[in-house]
């Protein structure tokens, strides 16, 4: 509709390709957006490249082939690996966030869960210790854990909590782009859907670009606005969420769906 517009591109992926041993591509040339205020869920089996796909995105590995572009403070895409590495890695920390699967790889388990929050932002400059420790308080809040446990170690808390925990350690930097690898695959049903609720209630009113990745039907139909799916290192289906699990097009979308109605 010509009198709507779309809110600004956060991340832009083109032609993005990546391979391991022997040549075997893990992605194959994978083209990708993600707007502000914008959850897209990459959806897919084990071993269809999506851990690559994010690890690329963030980052940690470098693709063979493509662009990766991020939204800097200016407002302008940049190639992160056409920067130099201290360039690449001042832009990622500041305006991106990464969300571990196991909270155990994403938190400092040897230091306060308040030092865990506030951490990012003594990278970024924030040296005032009152500063610091209101705002360590107030994340824990909006995460719904007591303010009282900012000095408990993040091994103290339960595994819905540490995910929590984990998620206000990257959002308390306002990034503008928050990347998510199975973010509550390691958490029984109840738990999850409390996590994945507040998640969905920070993103939105915090406007962050979220991109996602989960084997997990359910947490798509929850969170997602647009999911992609992947097979084998190559998309093959894109769409609104609604579209893609009520009406798939391609035949191993389709099996995808019809393999957890059966279950």
């Amino acid at each position: 509709m010509s009198g709507i517009s779309r809110p600004p591109l956060i991340l832009q992926v083109t032609g993005l390709r990546k391979s391991f041993t022997h040549n075997r591509p893990v992605c194959r040339d994978i083209s990708l957006d993600v707007a502000a205020g914008e959850i897209v869920v990459i959806l897919g089996e084990s071993g269809s490249g999506k851990s690559t796909l994010l690890r690329c995105l963030g980052g940690q590995l470098e693709p063979d082939a493509g662009d990766v572009k991020i939204q800097d403070e200016c407002g302008i895409l940049q190639a992160i690996w056409a920067l130099e590495e201290e360039e690449r890695i001042r832009l990622l920390r500041s305006h991106a966030g990464f969300i571990q699967q196991r909270p155990q790889d994403g938190l400092r388990m040897n230091v306060t869960a308040g030092a865990n929050i506030v951490e990012s932002l003594a990278l970024l400059g924030v040296r005032d210790f009152a500063t610091m420790r209101r705002v360590a308080r107030d994340a824990i809040e909006g995460v719904e854990i007591e303010a009282a446990r900012v000095d408990d170690l993040p091994g103290s808390f339960s595994g819905g909590m540490q995910q929590r925990l984990q998620i206000a350690r990257s959002l308390v930097k306002r990034p503008k782009l928050l990347l998510m690898d199975e973010p509550t695959g390691g958490l029984d049903v109840s738990v999850q859907a409390k996590v994945l609720d507040l998640l969905r209630k920070l993103v939105r009113s915090l406007k962050v670009a979220v991109l996602l990745v989960t084997h997990d039907l359910g947490v798509a139909r929850m969170l997602a606005d647009r999911i992609i799916v992947l097979k084998s290192g190559a998309i093959v289906e894109d769409g609104i969420a609604d579209q893609i699990l009520d009406d798939p097009h391609h035949p191993y979308t389709q099996l995808l769906v019809s393999s957890v109605l059966r279950a």
